[in-house]
């Protein structure tokens, strides 16, 4: 009787057993879901988080151009000969008064030769008149010569004379021309272009060598005629060259064109830049804007953004979720390289700094707080501190 009791016993234990594992794997399987959940929600800090405010935004119309330099020579042959050589190649320093292209001197150097022997001998005649009138003046004035001698002796000296001031000035001009054979830079600078090479005959007019001055830049710029009523001299510029990727550069209206292009409508801008910072190469393209104004916006950082195709959105933090929304975007602030909010969030609005391409709409943020140092640890810190102390 006692074993059938102890047997029924141990049957009735092991069910209850088996009972209770039943549950636990229930319970354990609703654990694990609530785990994947929590693993789903994203965990961000203060720093992933932008808030939304208006700015300033400088408003204007558009200037396009090229920056050009202020101080530049186009260097022509003045006299027709050959090019002995060329001094200088293209981005070469160049000093005033360099020589940047010698020319074949051969023939003018014979021409000035002559032109001096012509002038030396008309000296001698002059000198001949000069004697022969004053000896007619003394033989006159004893009355031994007739006026008519006199007369014709005067008239020798004068064409003598005459004959004198043309072979100098033929002198001086073939030396000028013998000083044209040497091609001087006329100002501090770098070549920019090379137009000759050794034995090329340069006819009068030719280009030969261009000269700039790299520290003398400024933007050639052009406005439409519709928005240039608001331009005004002394009005700030802000605009990006071609070949400096993110970096924004400044300036100043120095001066607008009286009379718009007949063809496209557009009126000349001239800006000076700001500061020594200025590109060293001449012909890049600029496009900016011209400050009139200055307006209130709700501003975004181009990081902030997402571009998918012709949309733009950014993911906004409400409600401890992630909300995806459409943006109207408008002028872009070169000064600050933000964006203008037209339309899709309001001031005081939470969004991402810097979204991910895996995030879901009405994904659960989760914010995380920076880790306060516990009070044990400060104290035991505290103590250590004042053990080395004593």
């Amino acid at each position: 009787m006692l074993r059938k009791t102890l047997f029924v016993l141990a049957i009735a234990s092991a069910l209850a057993a088996c009972g209770k594992e039943s549950k636990d794997p229930g319970k354990g399987g609703k654990n694990a879901k609530e785990q994947a959940g929590a693993a789903a929600n994203l965990l961000v800090s203060p720093e992933d988080l932008l808030t939304i405010q208006s700015n300033a935004l400088a408003s204007g119309p558009v200037i396009t151009g090229s920056v050009q330099p202020e101080r530049n020579a186009d260097l022509r042959a003045e006299v027709s000969a050959v090019v002995i050589q060329v001094m200088k190649e293209n981005g070469e320093i160049v000093k005033r008064g360099d020589v940047l292209v010698r020319l074949d001197e051969t023939s003018i150097r014979d021409g000035l030769n002559s032109a001096e022997e012509a002038s030396r001998a008309a000296g001698q005649v002059l000198e001949q008149s000069e004697r022969m009138f004053q000896r007619m003046k003394t033989l006159r004035a004893s009355g031994m010569t007739s006026t008519q001698a006199l007369e014709d002796a005067e008239i020798r000296r004068n064409n003598a004379q005459s004959d004198l001031s043309a072979a100098k000035s033929r002198a001086v001009q073939a030396r000028q021309q013998l000083q044209r054979t040497l091609v001087r830079a006329p100002f501090d600078g770098i070549v920019s272009e090379r137009k000759v090479s050794n034995g090329d005959t340069a006819q009068i007019g030719k280009e030969l060598i261009k000269v700039i001055d790299p520290t003398s830049m400024r933007l050639e710029g052009l406005v439409s005629a519709d928005k240039i009523g608001v331009v005004k001299v002394g009005q700030p510029v802000l605009f990006r060259i071609n070949g400096y990727p993110g970096q924004d550069f400044a300036g100043k209206v120095r001066r607008v064109d009286p009379a718009a292009n007949a063809v496209t409508r557009q009126v000349a801008v001239l800006v000076d830049f700001n500061d020594k910072e200025q590109p060293r190469v001449a012909g890049l393209y600029a496009e900016g804007r011209i400050e009139t104004e200055t307006v209130s916006a709700l501003m975004i950082p181009d990081s902030a953004l997402v571009k998918a195709g012709d949309v733009t959105y950014t993911w906004k933090v409400k409600d401890k979720a992630l909300h995806k929304v459409n943006l109207r975007i408008g002028a872009r602030d070169v000064r600050t390289g933000q964006w203008e909010v037209q339309s899709g969030l309001a001031s005081g609005d939470t969004v991402l700094r810097t979204p991910g391409s895996t995030f879901k709409d009405g994904q659960k943020v989760e914010l995380t707080a920076a880790k306060a140092v516990p009070a044990a640890a400060v104290a035991s810190s505290s103590t250590a501190v004042a053990g080395k102390g004593n």
